[in-house]
């Protein structure tokens, strides 16, 4: 029988009640109580720093910050800087990666699998991606040396001489706790405001672009679309039964 990944849809949520329910919910499902589970949502204008994140990826100043009403985090994710707003469908997949052979890696702060599970695992979220944007219409792919799905820049190789070039549409940041369970995840440009990338170098990566949905196909597909498009190929990649179920973060965090 297949397992069964339970879904929740979330809506528009602010960033840091979110990394506190995958605190939570990652501590059940090591314990046996919970299911995988996979968050699905969009979140208020937020900039994220990973554990190789630098300050001098962050180009506003607070006066700019507190006008495009955007929070900073620092979280414990991998990777340097990235940012999250609305029209950008996040995804936190928690899931029991396991245990065995689990390792402190000198110089993290925390455990994690052996690098060659963790980078499987982030292959196989590209995977899920690419597939999911390919029934969306769109082709896509991982580049080589780095992480995320990309796709061609729409804003190049409009001109005479001009080479096509990439641009990132779908970013990934991953934690795999000492328990075996990743938190963390990753963010899919359907229709953000793309002002919000002019604030950082988003991942230290200088002079690449980034890329949203609605550019690449001539009708912009609803949030609800694109969060089927990724059940399914999710679902597939990694061999769950997907299982919507409500989720109430009143309840869960009232006093």
């Amino acid at each position: 029988m297949t397992e069964r990944c339970v879904v929740h849809r979330l809506g528009l949520v602010d960033y840091e009640p979110i990394w506190r329910l995958q605190a939570e919910l990652a501590a059940e499902i090591a314990a046996g109580d919970r299911p995988p589970t996979l968050l699905l949502l969009e979140h208020s204008h937020t900039y994220t720093f990973g554990r190789r994140g630098q300050m001098k990826n962050l180009l506003w100043d607070k006066r700019e910050l507190q006008r495009r009403g955007v929070a900073v985090h620092w979280v414990d994710r991998g990777g340097d800087v990235t940012y999250h707003g609305p029209g950008q469908l996040v995804g936190y997949p928690l899931l029991p990666l396991g245990t065995a052979r689990l390792r402190v890696d000198p110089g993290e702060d925390s455990d994690r699998l052996p690098q060659a599970d963790y980078v499987g695992y982030v292959r196989r979220l590209e995977e899920a991606l690419i597939l999911a944007l390919a029934s969306l219409g769109t082709a896509s792919r991982r580049v080589a040396g780095l992480t995320g799905v990309w796709v061609d820049d729409p804003s190049s190789g409009s001109q005479p001489g001009e080479a096509a070039g990439q641009a990132k549409i779908a970013a990934i940041g991953v934690k795999v706790d000492a328990r075996g369970v990743s938190r963390h995840g990753f963010a899919l440009n359907v229709d953000p405001d793309m002002t919000y990338w002019q604030g950082i170098v988003g991942c230290g990566l200088v002079d690449h672009r980034v890329a949203r949905l609605s550019d690449l196909l001539p009708v912009t597909p609803a949030m609800e679309a694109v969060q089927d498009a990724v059940l399914a190929a999710f679902g597939g990649v990694f061999g769950y039964q997907m299982q919507e179920e409500e989720l109430s973060l009143d309840d869960r965090f009232a006093s």
